[in-house]
């Protein structure tokens, strides 16, 4: 059914809008589950070629993290207690180190860039752009050609895919390019605000309608009516199927107190000494650590950033880092 627009002067015929219908959008070979507002990550196609295991890297011989001297230490204090305003500085100015008791603490941290796709049906107002729909095979999600940006640097990227394009009638306003305007509801004119319609004010006529009662609306310029927000006035959309990569790192952490009596979280903040750092493109646990807990967390984290990112990503680079505190 339409929708007839009164208006002083003349009648305007808009239809009423409605959602996409069920045959907007084309059948694309291996997209069929490809739905308008996207239907989740695609899994990743298996590899042409055996991926290599990930091999052990060397051991290290030396963990150690340099001891801290009494010089250090007492500069240390004194910076500590001249960062705070309420604190008095005669302690860390005058105090004497009687004994120091190192406590070493260990941050573990895995990354695991990974790259993930997904689809949907999308479209946006056509604006001259020629429809390639079926003039030659679309690629499947994994072929489109995507750029990697740097390695472990966050990135989100749409793609129209090529060969999936078409061009339909704006399914909101029926091709008609335009709507009754929201604001007089098509009617071109709104009630006055100065005398609430009656065309009266103050024992007379309103000056601000002429007693009218109505008063122009500016949204349509007193047409009754605007662009379709779908078709942005182009009565046709270019439908198409839009890919979305995205390049994500994902980062995890494990830090080993020592009963050191700090804030853990204080100490995740804190560079330390760098002991060990290596990345490939899927990592073994770490060996030989001589804390059993950092070889456990190394471990543990591998086998989840597998478990979590290899079913729906592609999983590009690990890194790790062993730092010291």
């Amino acid at each position: 059914m339409r929708q007839i627009q009164k208006r002083p002067g003349c009648w305007s015929v808009y239809p009423p809008p409605t959602a996409p219908a069920a045959n907007m959008f084309g059948n694309v070979p291996g997209y069929e589950g490809t739905v308008a507002g996207g239907g989740g990550y695609l899994p990743p196609p298996m590899p042409l070629e055996p991926v290599a295991p990930p091999q052990a890297g060397p051991e290290q011989d030396n963990w150690s993290i340099p001891a801290l001297s009494e010089d250090v230490a007492s500069e240390a204090f004194k910076s500590y207690a001249s960062s705070h305003c309420c604190y008095s500085s005669g302690p860390a100015e005058d105090g004497v180190i009687t004994s120091m008791e190192p406590y070493n603490t260990f941050r573990y941290r895995l990354e695991t860039y990974t790259e993930s796709r997904s689809t949907e049906w999308a479209h946006k107002p056509h604006e001259g752009e020629a429809a390639d729909f079926y003039t030659e095979t679309a690629p499947r999600p994994w072929e489109v050609q995507a750029p990697v940006p740097s390695l472990f640097t966050n990135e989100t990227k749409e793609i129209r895919v090529p060969y999936t394009s078409s061009i339909k009638d704006c399914h909101s306003c029926h091709a008609a390019g335009k709507m009754p305007c929201k604001e007089c509801q098509g009617n071109g004119y709104k009630q006055c605000w100065v005398c609430n319609g009656s065309g009266q004010k103050d024992g007379g006529n309103c000056t601000r309608c002429d007693a009218s009662g109505k008063d122009r609306c500016t949204e349509c310029n007193s047409q009754g009516s605007t662009d379709c927000e779908t078709c942005k006035g182009k009565r046709q959309l270019l439908t198409y199927i839009q890919l979305k990569v995205e390049w994500t790192n994902n980062v995890e952490d494990h830090v080993v107190e020592q009963k050191s009596g700090l804030v853990i979280d204080n100490l995740r903040s804190v560079s330390g000494k760098e002991l060990f750092k290596n990345n490939h493109y899927l990592l073994y646990p770490l060996l030989g650590f001589p804390n059993p807990a950092i070889s456990e967390a190394s471990e543990r984290l591998i086998r989840e950033h597998q478990s979590k990112y290899a079913q729906t990503s592609r999983i590009l680079q690990q890194v790790r880092l062993q730092a010291g505190v």
